[in-house]
């Protein structure tokens, strides 16, 4: 195997796969890029087993093979050197792979290509294409909501439900949900199934801005093929929680306020809340929201007052203030509305104007008072 390429593209390639590499690997292998040379076309996978990237790039091919080189000292060197050709000269017996560029010479031990395991196959899988930038909007939206606990599988991915004429993204972690749902053209099959977060925050590096993904899915993984790269994600195997039951959807009480003004008095009051619960207190009246937050046992607290428009009964209600900066932060409008019911059911927070294709609803559980 035998070809030569610019050091820089490659680099760029290897940047792209390197996420799933994983360092002291059940599989010494998954420690490695899986090269595959035919004629000028160079593809490079990586995999973990759980998240799979596979991409391509022209090169100069003089002769075809297969190679499997560990990771980090190839990216290592790719980095250290400025861009110029580096030729790659494989010696299929030995699994030597030989490096040259303008500076010298870099052998490094190879490992055999058929060690590494065998891809997902896109069988029985349906397809439908989306926009890049919707695909990114999505996960942006929710990825922040997922779980952390390990003995919640389900809430650690994204809830993807396929609808006739819509897709919804679904992500919770028991104290916020995030539901986006956005319009499309008709799709022919209708199912649900949950996209691991991790696999997903790869999936939105490699995205690029408005380009064409082919989305493919099967009962057991996701293939996401965009440009010369393809992502697989392998689903979980779980029972997602019934959201809709969590939403309530009788809120008398309506806030609207400035989105900035409320992040930032947040970002401030929140350093004096307990950081055990970050709870901070929203005392609503007619026209003025007040916002304090207390730690007894450091004797901290604060203050502050923000104009608003109400409509409902006066209420006191405590949130997490770590909570609501996640969600302002990935609100855009200059507007929010914040729809509650009683202070011990969730709020809801929603941008003030939505897209018409687009519906964007957020929750939050309150933290109960003196908790």
């Amino acid at each position: 195997m035998k070809f030569s390429v610019s050091s820089s593209d490659l680099q760029k390639k290897l940047s792209l796969a390197n996420g799933v590499v994983g360092a002291n690997t059940v599989l010494p292998i998954l420690e490695d890029y899986l090269f595959d040379l035919k004629g000028n076309m160079l593809t490079i996978t990586a995999s973990n087993l759980e998240t799979t990237i596979i991409t391509s790039l022209e090169v100069g091919g003089e002769e075809d093979g297969q190679i499997a080189i560990t990771a980090k000292i190839l990216l290592d060197t790719l980095k250290a050197l400025p861009e110029q050709p580096v030729t790659f000269d494989v010696d299929d017996n030995l699994k030597a792979v030989t490096i040259t560029s303008a500076y010298g010479k870099y052998k490094l031990a190879g490992d055999n290509p058929e060690d590494f395991p065998d891809l997902p196959v896109q069988e029985d899988a349906q397809t439908l294409h989306l926009n890049s930038d919707l695909i990114s909007s999505a996960l942006a939206k929710t990825l922040f909501a997922t779980s952390n606990d390990e003995l919640r599988m389900a809430m650690q991915g994204v809830y993807v439900q396929i609808e006739e004429a819509s897709i919804v993204f679904v992500a919770t972690d028991a104290h916020k949900l995030v539901k986006y749902t956005f319009k499309t053209e008709a799709n022919s099959d209708t199912t649900t199934f949950i996209i691991p977060k991790k696999g997903l925050g790869l999936l939105k590096n490699a995205l690029g801005s408005d380009e064409q993904v082919e989305v493919s899915y099967n009962k057991n993984n996701c293939f996401f093929t965009l440009g010369d790269t393809k992502v697989i994600i392998r689903l979980i195997d779980a029972k997602y929680p019934d959201y809709n039951a969590v939403i309530p959807y009788d809120n008398a009480n309506k806030l609207v306020l400035d989105r900035l003004d409320f992040l930032n008095s947040l970002r401030r009051i929140a350093i004096y809340a307990n950081k055990s619960t970050n709870q901070v207190v929203l005392n609503i009246t007619d026209g003025s929201l007040t916002i304090s937050a207390q730690d007894l046992d450091f004797s901290n607290e604060a203050t502050e007052q923000l104009s608003c428009e109400y409509s409902g009964d006066p209420m006191n209600i405590g949130f997490n203030a770590k909570f609501l900066i996640e969600m302002l932060n990935v609100l855009t409008t200059e507007q929010i509305n914040i729809k509650l019911s009683t202070p011990n059911r969730a709020g809801i927070l929603v941008p003030s104007d939505q897209p018409v294709a687009e519906e964007l609803i957020m929750l939050v559980m309150p933290v109960m008072m003196g908790s």
